[in-house]
């Protein structure tokens, strides 16, 4: 008994110590996002021997070269936020938020539902925990960083919403030729990859409720909530035609009902395959149909796209970043020194680790994966590695660091009105957690198979 409340004692020491400094020191994402790009900028000119003038034309060249990529991520955020803030969404939330009775249970249902909500689709798990988060902070006597945290700390699983592992199942993929089809069933779906899955959240789960709440917690700050306006019963007496037709229920169904059709037309008679472009439309059609007119829809709309501000201003700058590091020759260079010592055995944890550092400058996976994956891919086929193995260490690697780059989690943020600072302390110390579990994993299948 002694040595766990030892060890209870040193991991609280350790939380509390990530907390402190990272409320002391941590910048702002948009400040963050600035500071690498210096950092990158300064590693051009100073590793691979670019002048300031080339580093700026790499940085230019591409600022819009992830564009594309980025409105699609918008629109994951942007539908995904408003079909949680549909009313029958958010009565799924509330009722599941009153079968807590204290903040240890708060805190496990928040992390076990966010955890699905993620596994299913990043936008959508990020919104679901946000405001999970924000109703058992109404309900319960919970410290709200904590707790916001352990909504965000389920980011980092990789479900069939993953853009590499769907990119790579799909015929006509930009590398195919060099690797061929490898199916999902080899990659999401393999034993060993679900088995990972399963073991992350629940440490997830028993490393948050380790935590103990400080003495003053912090708690939701209540502010009025014109969320549901939109959605309240409004009398039509005195509106314009146009002002009916915006609160009218037929326009939503038609579109929701339109894109609906046309997913099953794609599915069941097309056999078409989950991307981003489906998900999008999928979440779309069921936004559509959850809420009761296009004015309500456009209400929370309205809040998705404040909530992700911080991706549309930032993320040209991060495509500026891997400008300066792909042209410059920073990205290959890296993984070349990570081949060099690496062997069959080691590959995939050592991608993993490789895609988790770059990950921390390239916050994308797909274009993170357009401009290293090739690079490693041919290096596993070199060195008889498992395709699968590093493919998925990739996209796991992908996804790690996002728990300490504040990028992905303003979403969460902006819906709980809290601030980097807030939550990185316990993220810091869940990376170190779970980058063992993952490479852990990496290294005994690696030694099975």
């Amino acid at each position: 008994m002694p040595y766990n409340k030892n060890k209870e004692f040193l991991m609280e020491a350790i939380t509390n110590f990530s907390v402190k400094l990272v409320q002391r020191y941590l910048p702002s994402a948009f400040l963050l996002a600035v500071l690498l790009t210096v950092i990158v900028l300064m590693m051009g000119i100073g590793l691979a021997g670019e002048s300031p003038v080339a580093m700026a034309r790499y940085w230019g060249d591409g600022f819009s070269k992830l564009f594309n990529f980025g409105m699609q991520m918008v629109l994951v955020l942007i539908t995904g936020y408003v079909l949680a803030l549909s009313p029958l969404v958010q009565s799924m939330l509330a009722a599941l938020a009153r079968q807590a009775n204290g903040p240890r249970q708060a805190i496990a249902l928040t992390i076990v539902v966010s955890f699905v909500c993620y596994y299913l689709n990043w936008g959508f798990g990020m919104v679901a925990g946000a405001i999970l988060a924000r109703e058992m902070g109404r309900r319960v006597a919970v410290h709200f960083p904590l707790i916001v945290a352990a909504a965000y700390g389920g980011e980092l699983v990789r479900g069939p919403s993953s853009s590499i592992p769907l990119v790579i199942a799909t015929p006509g993929h930009f590398m195919e030729e060099a690797i061929g089809i490898i199916p999902v069933s080899e990659t999401l779906y393999s034993t060993w990859n679900i088995a990972l899955t399963l073991l992350l959240l629940v440490l997830l789960v028993v490393f948050f409720l380790f935590q103990k709440q400080p003495e003053n917690i912090v708690r939701l700050k209540e502010e009025s909530d014109e969320s549901n306006t939109a959605q309240t019963l409004v009398d039509k007496k005195g509106m314009t035609p146009s002002d009916r037709l915006e609160h009218s229920r037929w326009p939503t169904l038609l579109m929701g009902l339109l894109a609906a059709t046309y997913l099953v037309d794609l599915f069941v008679t097309k056999g078409g395959s989950v991307n981003l472009d489906t998900m999008i439309l999928f979440f779309l059609a069921l936004g559509l149909l959850l809420h009761k007119n296009s004015a309500a829809y456009m209400s929370a709309a309205g809040k998705a796209v404040t909530a992700g501000r911080g991706i549309i201003v930032q993320f040209p700058l991060y495509a500026g970043i891997a400008g300066m590091m792909t042209n410059s020759g920073l990205v290959t260079e890296f993984s070349q020194a990570i081949i060099a010592v690496a062997t069959p055995e080691s590959f995939p944890l050592l991608t993993f680790l490789c895609a988790g550092v770059v990950n921390f400058f390239i916050p994308s996976g797909g274009g993170q994966w357009a401009i290293q994956g090739p690079i490693m891919m041919e290096a596993a086929y070199a060195l008889g590695a498992d395709p699968a193995q590093t493919i998925m260490a990739f996209t796991w690697g992908d996804g790690w660091t996002n728990q300490i780059q504040p990028f992905w989690a303003l979403p969460l943020l902006g819906v709980a009105g809290l601030s980097a600072r807030d939550i990185m302390g316990y993220l810091i110390v869940w990376l170190g957690i779970s980058g063992v579990a993952i490479s852990g994993t990496f290294v005994v299948v690696s030694m099975l198979s």
